[in-house]
């Protein structure tokens, strides 16, 4: 009887390795991964339940609660007003807020290519840590691996959450009314353009940074101040057009917005013209709407406004009966345009 051998090796995954980059050898589960997780990893989350070293944590909860999860590969992994680890926390928390729901806790998974300068690390896991201490959340448990050279562009981030609901109505597209108003947090496309210029090297002549922030302490103010709050949706890919058009379509209602009415910064404006883009399809990662009744419009206006994520909050809309969801633009010059999703995508990568 013959053995064949040919096609069997072996590599060995360095496990000794002292340097300035992610090894194989610090997502193999020995000394090296425990030295990357304690030296950098878990003094900069600094959680008690991180601690315990556990499979999971054990956190006490009561009531409903939101549950969400989300990944992120943008590149570059910095970019004018963040980093991906900021996006990761912030883009999280917002989507328990959507939810109506205060956040408490999430997870973190990071998976690092081979070659990743350990020094990155360090910083994405420091803006990670201060965002959720700016967010209130907890970074309870998580989970880290490595994958070979040229099978993840650095570092890719999967975060999940949970979130206590507090809204006294469920906030989706079915609690919207003919007559509501539709509240914009502030100026959109600014996320999208920093990606898109960072990643291409554009020159423009005025640096655009990333609107990217967490946005749960005006949306928690709304509730805590007892407006009505029918619907919340951040801007996140596909922009204001893809929420407006979602939410339009699933409530089987009408929505009128006014292209006067809709903040664009001046160079971010520029941009977009530039470049050929729409700025209601750009993505943002701190802007949201809110759609209340007409009769509290102004009280929601002056609640958001006093936060730094929403002082540019502004009217923007209105939900009308009809037959079928629609969205519908107004111009500067009177003319109705219908806005609808993106076949594909206008600007991949960017969260």
């Amino acid at each position: 009887m013959s053995r064949n051998t040919s096609d069997f090796t072996l590599t060995c995954p360095l496990p000794a390795y002292t340097g300035d980059t992610i090894q194989l050898a610090h997502g193999g589960g020995g000394r090296a991964m425990a030295r990357l997780i304690d030296s950098i990893i878990r003094p900069a989350f600094g959680d008690t339940e991180l601690e315990r070293r556990h499979d999971g944590a054990i956190v006490a909860l009561d009531g409903p609660l939101a549950f969400t999860t989300d990944s992120y590969v943008v590149q570059p992994l910095v970019f004018p007003g963040g980093d991906i680890g900021t996006l990761a926390i912030n883009g999280t928390v917002n989507d328990l807020a959507m939810c109506g729901a205060r956040p408490l806790c999430l997870s973190v998974g990071l998976i690092l290519e081979e070659g990743l300068p350990i020094e990155l690390l360090r910083r994405i896991v420091g803006s990670m840590r201060d965002a959720a201490t700016a967010a209130g959340v907890r970074l309870v448990t998580g989970d880290t691996k490595v994958v070979d050279r040229g099978k993840a562009d650095g570092l890719f981030i999967n975060t999940s959450g949970i979130g206590q609901i507090v809204s006294p109505i469920p906030i989706c597209p079915d609690s919207i009314e003919s007559g509501d108003v539709v509240i914009l947090s502030g100026d959109i496309g600014r996320h999208g353009m920093a990606v898109m210029a960072a990643r291409e090297g554009f020159g423009f002549e005025t640096v655009i940074e990333s609107d990217c922030a967490p946005v749960a302490d005006a949306v928690l103010a709304l509730f805590e101040a007892g407006v009505e709050v029918h619907c919340l949706r951040d801007l996140t890919r596909g922009g204001l057009a893809s929420a407006l058009v979602e939410i339009a379509e699933t409530a089987g209602l009408a929505i009128t917005t006014d292209e006067a009415a809709i903040p664009v910064a001046d160079h971010v404006l520029a941009a977009c013209e530039l470049l050929g883009l729409d700025p209601l399809h750009v993505a943002n990662e701190g802007r949201f709407i809110a759609i209340v009744p007409a009769d509290q419009v102004e009280q929601a206006r002056d609640i958001l406004t006093q936060y730094s994520s929403s002082s540019g909050a502004v009217v923007i809309g209105r939900v009308h009966a009809c037959n079928g969801g629609e969205v519908t633009c107004r111009g500067i010059l009177g003319v109705e345009r219908t806005i609808d999703m993106l076949s594909g995508e206008q600007l991949p990568r960017i969260c």
